[in-house]
């Protein structure tokens, strides 16, 4: 009598026989899409004299920001070009062209969640060296960093980094003059303007940063067309790598350009200050758009100057 294979023989020469089970391809995974930052920028910010006094008649050291605050604190980096030292030594300035600010009145900059002030301009050094010190200490209690000024020169030039979702932003800031007629010398711890500093600060910059914009206090005072040197340092800052470039100081409105692989604003005029010469109240705030490290585009929101208060009159 033959003996029959055991079963688990059987089934283990079916096994062998059987075909190969195909292997799933490992799907690749999903790529994700770089990120959308939206940043703002505003003009000249001065916060005393006149404003002082509605600040004070109004009894809210936010005044001036009440009406634009949430559209800048919804971007998510905001900016402004910081045109009166604050000090808690002598009064707030009342009239006049030397500013002293009252510390208090950093209140409409944090309601507004101003991220980074440029305060490299010809009003930088009106409370002289403890007004500047002052200041740098201020802003960076209330989380606000600081351009175009350092405690020491080499902080200056290197600006400063913000990171947004990834996205390394660099700040650089630059003014024609910060004597404005009541120093004799330059304090090296505020930028000027000088093409090869600036060349070598956009270079620096851009080796830790994936993004570089440019601040530039220049131009002359209420011209609606930018001068010679506007456009020689701004282009020259676009030419070294920077993706934007923002200009202050002639408190009215100049165009803005694409040139090359970035954009010039020459000037956005006022935010909040106090003055009556024509078209002073008219201002732009600068929104714009970078997807991952690209600028994809830039708008333009009119704003009007009214009792001091900005308010955007486009949407």
């Amino acid at each position: 009598m033959k003996r029959q294979p055991a079963l688990w023989l059987s089934l283990l020469l079916l096994a062998a026989c059987a075909p190969p089970t195909p292997r799933k391809k490992k799907e690749p995974p999903p790529e994700v899409p770089p990120p959308i930052n939206r940043l703002l920028f505003g003009g000249d910010v001065m916060l005393t004299r006149h404003v002082g006094k509605v600040i004070a008649a109004k009894g809210d050291p936010a005044w001036p920001f009440r009406e634009i605050a949430a559209d800048f604190a919804k971007a998510d980096i905001a900016f402004v070009n910081l045109e009166s030292p604050f000090t808690d030594k002598g009064k707030p300035t009342l009239s006049g062209m030397v500013f002293r600010t009252d510390p208090a009145h950093i209140a409409g900059l944090t309601l507004a969640g101003i991220d980074v002030v440029s305060f490299a301009n010809n009003h930088t050094r009106d409370s002289h060296e403890y007004g500047l010190l002052y200041t740098l200490d201020l802003l960076e209690k209330n989380n606000i960093a600081v351009t175009g000024v350092g405690r020491d020169e080499a902080a200056a030039r290197a600006g400063v980094i913000l990171e947004r979702q990834g996205v390394k932003f660099g700040f650089l800031g630059y003014t024609y003059d910060q004597r404005n007629g009541n120093h004799k010398d330059d304090d090296p711890r505020i930028n000027g303007l000088d093409l090869v500093r600036l060349r070598e600060d956009v270079q620096a910059i851009r080796a830790k940063a994936n993004v570089t914009i440019v601040s530039l206090h220049a131009g002359t005072e209420y011209a609606k067309q930018p001068n010679a040197q506007q456009r020689q340092m701004a282009q020259a800052a676009i030419e070294a790598g920077a993706a934007l470039v923002i200009g202050h100081h002639p408190h009215v409105t100049q165009p803005c350009e694409d040139y090359r692989t970035g954009v010039i604003c020459y000037s956005l005029g006022n935010l909040v200050f106090d003055q009556t010469i024509a078209n002073t109240n008219d201002g732009f705030v600068a929104e714009a758009e970078f997807k991952g490290p690209s600028l994809r585009k830039v708008r333009l929101r009119k704003i009007r100057i009214q009792n001091t208060q900005p308010l955007f009159i486009t949407p």
